[in-house]
């Protein structure tokens, strides 16, 4: 089996934060509630899409019950896949990494907590689809990350084997995820995240995906 590579999507492999809020706020409005202006706290659109509505309601003093979050969040998924790409795009460096591995005979999938259809709806705009053999969103599997079961569900679809695989992702939930599936964790230092990385203790950080290709090579290489 070819030894695989898992990724993680936003803040890892792309920069999707302003679309996402633009959704969000989108949605906020026509619900009569205060857009966010996240700022230094862009690291929240990592927390996926509920959180940032549950955020915005709480901020503005609002009741959200359960029903209301889940039509809410609907509106904004909807919104959202419409407008997956109008801001988005790879960070620098990714393209080519995600070439330089599918050329040397790595397998590569996503893993991410963004709901399935927007995810494929932005691999699709970015023009990376084609890499993965696997995709799996939180609506894909019963588990979702920090989950273990999620990442070890992407490497069944993926065809791989643990003991071969590798996750790429931008967050404490990545490596928290990564370290209790027993898979080595690569933490890029751009992404959404709350503190630094380093402090998260992944197995390796990089701050550019040329970086990332000896550690692929040389984890992986067994």
């Amino acid at each position: 089996m070819k030894p695989l590579v898992i990724f993680d999507l936003d803040g890892t492999l792309a920069d999707t934060a302003d679309d996402v809020v633009a959704a969000i706020n989108h949605t906020l409005e026509a619900e009569g509630v205060a857009p966010l202006h996240l700022g230094p706290e862009r690291y929240l659109v990592g927390s996926g899409g509920r959180a940032l509505i549950k955020r915005a309601y709480a901020q503005a003093g609002r009741v959200l019950d359960d029903d209301v979050l889940e039509r809410v969040f609907q509106t904004f998924l909807k919104r959202y896949e419409a407008n997956v790409a109008v801001h988005s795009q790879l960070y620098p460096g990714a393209q080519m990494a995600l070439e330089e591995l599918a050329a040397a005979g790595f397998n590569l999938a996503i893993c991410t907590n963004k709901s399935y259809r927007p995810c494929c709806a932005l691999l699709e705009a970015l023009q990376i689809t084609h890499f993965f053999s696997a995709i799996c969103g939180n609506d894909s599997l019963p588990w979702s990350k920090p989950d273990p079961r999620a990442l070890l569900g992407v490497v069944e679809r993926a065809g791989g084997l643990q003991s071969r695989s590798l996750m790429v992702g931008d967050s404490r939930t990545d490596i928290d995820t990564g370290m209790a599936a027993a898979i080595p964790v690569v933490a890029v230092d751009f992404g959404y995240s709350d503190r630094p990385v380093a402090e998260l203790k992944p197995d390796y950080v990089i701050s550019t995906f040329e970086a990332l290709i000896p550690i692929v090579r040389k984890s992986l290489a067994r």
